[in-house]
């Protein structure tokens, strides 16, 4: 069955996954680098928008199902656009964040549905890196919880643990509060200042 989604999302999903694991070396995807991120804008802003416009609230709970036929590779690419891909183009601003919320329904839809557990492990921490980028302490244990049991990786775990550390004690991420107007409290300011903890 043809529908909006599946001309926009089949061969850009492709292109997605292909550039983040095959195309990209692992020590591009969590450090700054204005040319990288400028060849994500570059090659992907567009469609990402695209992406984000058509994930409304009113979109189906299972609308995955109706693009790709491997409905757990196109949820893994999705949520690479609609999570790590703004962390670049939209990188020390609020558009960094923006579709966030997206990309946890996203991320826990594949879980519900138990799609997580067909990615590979190598790729698998992708999924869970809405719940980790939260700001919400229920989640931040979920992400924990799901992470110690479904990825044999010391790494990953430590980091999960660090972002449910610093919601526990702030309720927020105090290095976001410049970028989205926020005023610093007094604990935070200090945090900051100590050089806390930023991934």
């Amino acid at each position: 069955m043809q529908t909006p989604f599946t001309s926009l999302y089949h061969d850009v999903f492709e292109d997605i996954l292909s550039f983040w694991f095959r195309d990209t070396e692992p020590s591009f995807w969590f450090k700054k680098n204005d040319a990288f991120d400028a060849l994500i804008r570059e090659r992907f802003e567009a469609k990402a928008i695209q992406i984000a416009a058509s994930f409304s609230p009113i979109t189906r709970p299972d609308w995955l199902r109706h693009t790709h036929k491997n409905t757990a590779q196109t949820g893994l690419a999705l949520i690479i656009a609609l999570d790590q891909f703004p962390r670049n183009m939209y990188r020390d601003t609020s558009g960094a964040f923006a579709w966030d919320s997206l990309a946890l329904r996203a991320a826990i839809h594949m879980i519900n549905a138990g799609e997580d557990l067909q990615i590979p492990q190598s790729q698998r921490a992708f999924i869970y890196m809405p719940l980790m980028h939260a700001e919400d302490i229920e989640i931040q244990n979920y992400c924990v919880s799901l992470i110690d049991q479904r990825i044999d990786d010391e790494s990953t775990l430590y980091h999960a643990k660090k972002h449910r550390d610093i919601i526990e004690q702030f309720g927020r991420f105090p290095y976001r509060n410049d970028i989205l107007g926020r005023q610093n409290t007094d604990a935070e300011t200090l945090f900051l200042k100590d050089g806390g903890y930023r991934p």
